[in-house]
């Protein structure tokens, strides 16, 4: 019988919560067997020479919308997780505004089931919540979500808002009896309804973030915060665009409250002035702010502010984003973009850093802390022996320029088409398979065999510590479920 490892991966910078080590790991099964120096490699069925590159746990993108179902002709679980794989993604959470909505927690098996087989990534869910469903969070099992969305305001594709204050308490309420994370959009509807009562729809794109302006975001935050200080509620606001509210939030995480907050790779990447070049490519809500909002998300990436970045994955085609302004859809293709966006942002923004500490960066905040707020520590978010051999091999020094034909997301367009990046994934290994290899001039992927992630629960009734402090800064009621496959 033999005693070999199925992969060993050799020669790499291994990136692990202990430091960045010259060497490499060792695949048996599904999982990680060993972790070992240069010239330690046990030997192997299959091997595959770093070359010096970075060996990154495999990316968790807890913010992606795959638009299964009912949304399909934008984006679907092949394409999404191609492009997700191809960017260095393991594991994905979707978002629920899909058609119907993902907002009683028995749909969530019989979505599981539309996605069985045809996904690259591993996967799990977040929760959706109308005003008719709240009560629907006491039957939640961590099995199904560990995660609430809310949305504070609506858009094309998120018509299911929470407007009743005494609704959006209420939800709060029962996602602190019931040990829920709640993940928000936290834009105001109120403040933007006001404003539309005297302002004109923006004409053109050199209107659109002064339409949908940083008060929205700003007035909302400050909501969460006292909810969260009321309620004692474990709270993750997700796309934070303006230094206001990552002001607030880091503010609010550092005298205590159980309040985390992420940013997109796209509100690091891209200004107002872009928004008025390149219009309803980055035509999004939370809208594209100022380079000083910019420059203080960098500032909370760098100095711990910021707990997660995900890519606010949310594919539309080009005939949708072509239509008037007032009636293009926001959003834009992201999962595929997130590693090399952030990776080349960080290295032009700050030069000096060392790739080292560049590389335990991205893991910390698209890896590790990932798996500690959505229940996933015991199989993902680092790379450790006995853990899901989740493996990204990144070449930090590849220099290269996107096209749409990089693109895997379905829609076949990509907002950074013409930048120059610095990285590239070229290996992407989820559960010890490989299912990206764009190691040679056209990429390879695996077998889609993602699985449907089981979960721990998100806010634990005893929480133990977990590695919250920073990186140090730069010098049940029976249920009769909608039938999602079915007609609507």
């Amino acid at each position: 019988m033999s005693t070999n490892h199925d992969l060993v991966i050799t020669g790499a910078r291994v990136v692990t919560p202990d430091g960045v080590h010259d060497g490499g790991v060792a695949v048996s099964g599904e999982r990680v067997a060993a972790i070992f120096a240069d010239g330690a490699a046990p030997p192997a069925d299959h091997v595959i020479d770093a070359a010096g590159r970075y060996l990154l746990p495999g990316l968790i993108d807890s913010h992606v919308h795959f638009r299964t179902p009912g949304l399909t002709h934008k984006e679907d679980w092949p394409h999404g997780s191609r492009a997700a794989a191809a960017g260095g993604v393991t594991t994905v959470i979707d978002m629920p505004n899909t058609e119907p909505p993902l907002v009683e927690p028995e749909l969530a098996a019989e979505k599981a089931a539309l996605v069985a087989g045809n996904s690259l990534v591993d996967y799990r869910f977040h929760m959706g919540v109308t005003a008719d469903s709240v009560e629907s969070l006491h039957r939640l099992r961590p099995r199904q979500a560990t995660t609430v969305k809310v949305f504070m305001t609506g858009h094309h594709t998120a018509p299911h808002v929470i407007r009743d204050p005494v609704v959006l308490d209420r939800v709060f309420a029962v996602a602190a009896e019931c040990g829920i994370r709640l993940v928000l959009h936290a834009e105001d509807d109120s403040v933007f309804a006001l404003l539309d009562e005297y302002q004109d729809p923006p004409a053109g794109y050199d209107a659109y973030e002064s339409a949908h302006p940083r008060s929205g975001g700003i007035v909302a935050v400050s909501r969460v915060i006292e909810l969260v200080r009321k309620y004692g509620t474990a709270a993750h606001i997700l796309h934070v665009s303006s230094s206001e509210e990552s002001d607030l939030l880091k503010a609010a995480g550092r005298v205590g409250l159980p309040i985390t907050y992420e940013v997109t790779p796209h509100h690091l990447s891209f200004s107002a002035p872009d928004t008025q070049r390149l219009g309803a490519r980055i035509r999004l809500r939370p809208a594209i702010r100022c380079l000083k909002d910019q420059g203080r998300l960098w500032e909370a990436v760098m100095d711990g502010g910021v707990a997660t970045i995900g890519s606010d994955h949310a594919p539309h085609t080009k005939e949708e984003k072509v239509l008037a302004v007032a009636d293009a859809p926001p959003g834009l293709p992201g999962t595929q973009e997130m590693l090399i966006a952030v990776h080349t942002g960080m290295r032009r923004r700050y030069p000096d850093l060392e790739q080292d500490e560049v590389m335990t960066r991205v893991a910390r905040l698209c890896a590790e802390r990932p798996a500690e707020l959505f229940g996933l520590t015991a199989r993902k978010g680092r790379i450790a022996i006995g853990l899901d051999a989740d493996l990204t091999l990144f070449d930090p020094d590849a220099t290269w320029i996107m096209s749409a034909e990089h693109t895997e997301a379905k829609v076949g367009w990509s907002a950074y088409e013409g930048w120059t990046f610095t990285g590239r994934t070229e290996l992407t290994v989820r559960r010890g398979e490989v299912i990206f290899d764009g190691r040679e001039e056209k990429p390879r992927f695996g077998t889609p065999t993602g699985v449907w992630l089981d979960a721990e629960p998100a806010v634990p009734t005893d929480p133990a510590p977990t590695s919250d402090a920073p990186l140090a800064p730069l010098p049940a009621e029976p249920h009769q479920p909608v039938r999602l496959g079915g007609p609507r």
